[in-house]
């Protein structure tokens, strides 16, 4: 009897073990993916910044070209994704692709018109921080956090909390100050005659329609069929790609036609390309593993990150009471949208 305990202790403490082990991996994967996409939003938007205000001789980079190669970089990176599911299998691969998506034409067209707005969005981002500096960029564009909610409520019936909708009023009053005008950002603006903050702001307005609209067409689409999150990514970057060329020829046939599809292409404009393609694979993983409020702090460092290192680095924006005053409310909006009270229970029991 001695025996048989001391071997039950033992193996209780191992599965106790292996439970505290997994939750470890658990929360190790999750600030893992959290700092991952802290580090691909910001390094994205200063290094796009960077490379769309950077004087060089010779034609600048295309930014529809780029919108294309980070499309076909996401699919590649979704087919080897879908191969390792399949166990590294060939044959289990192509069946896969075959079934989901070949053989279900109709579940594939769905994703077109998500695509074609995502493909808009990325697009807008350019011409945004072309005229934009990256602190402002990053705290208008929080707005999507609005338009996801609103689309929320009318496309999938959601309801909000009276936390989400406080959070809501929050955000749109912080925006508005980060865009209040101000003597110092009026001289600015007379000084860059490349960029007009107008023409920016108008950019990232209807990047956050579009993407609060095509993210939750896209999670209505999840949630109808039992498809992978991977396979719909490799839909979404085959139309994306198709509409990507398609505004290649329309708006910049000419440049492309006299000086290459990679005109301008340098080391810095490759980074910003994979920055872009892997951004949806990083919010992905981000969803599995970390849960909203985790997200919103990501989210609030990496607008303090892009502020810091906009005004240190890139030269390219003065900070004033009022922008850090709309900041803060963004921030403080963004922690409050991923804020779910717990219901106090009955803490005695019978």
């Amino acid at each position: 009897m001695l025996v048989k305990f001391r071997i039950m202790a033992t193996s209780g403490e191992k599965i106790i073990f292996e439970k505290t082990e997994s939750q470890a991996m658990s929360t190790n994967l999750k600030y893992l993916s959290l700092g991952i996409l802290v580090f691909q939003t910001t390094s994205l938007v200063l290094t796009m910044r960077y490379s769309r205000t950077l004087k060089e001789e010779g034609p600048r980079y295309l930014s529809s070209t780029a919108v294309v190669i980070a499309e076909l970089m996401k699919i590649m990176a979704c087919i080897l994704l879908v191969y390792k599911d399949s166990k590294c299998n060939l044959r289990a691969l192509n069946r896969v692709l075959h079934d989901e998506i070949l053989n279900k034409p109709m579940e594939t067209l769905k994703l077109a018109i998500p695509s074609g707005i995502y493909t808009l969005q990325n697009n807008l981002l350019y011409v945004a921080l072309s005229n934009l500096d990256a602190a402002t960029y990053q705290v208008t564009y929080q707005l999507k956090i609005l338009t996801t909610a609103l689309f929320s409520v009318s496309m999938l019936s959601k309801k909000l909390g009276v936390y989400q909708w406080l959070s809501l009023v929050i955000l749109m009053t912080g925006v508005a100050f980060v865009q209040w005008p101000t003597e110092s950002q009026e001289g600015a603006t007379k000084e860059l005659s490349a960029g007009s903050q107008f023409v920016g702001l108008v950019a990232v307005l209807i990047a956050c329609f579009s993407s609060g609209f095509a993210g939750v067409y896209f999670e209505k689409i999840l949630k109808e069929t039992k498809q992978s999150v991977w396979i719909r990514n490799i839909q979404l970057g085959f139309f994306g790609s198709i509409f990507g060329l398609m505004g290649v020829y329309i708006y910049d046939g000419e440049p492309v036609s006299k000086n290459g599809f990679f005109q301008g292409y340098n080391n810095l404009t490759w980074i910003v390309v994979v920055l872009q393609a892997l951004g949806g694979l990083v919010i992905a993983a981000v969803i599995k593993y970390a849960d909203n409020i985790l997200k919103g702090f990501a989210t609030s460092l990496s607008i303090i990150l892009s502020t810091l290192i906009s005004y240190f680095w890139l030269q390219d924006f003065v900070p004033t009471s009022v922008f850090f005053f709309g900041a803060v409310l963004v921030i403080a909006a963004t922690f409050l949208y991923g804020y779910d009270p717990k219901p106090v229970g009955n803490t005695m029991k019978a």
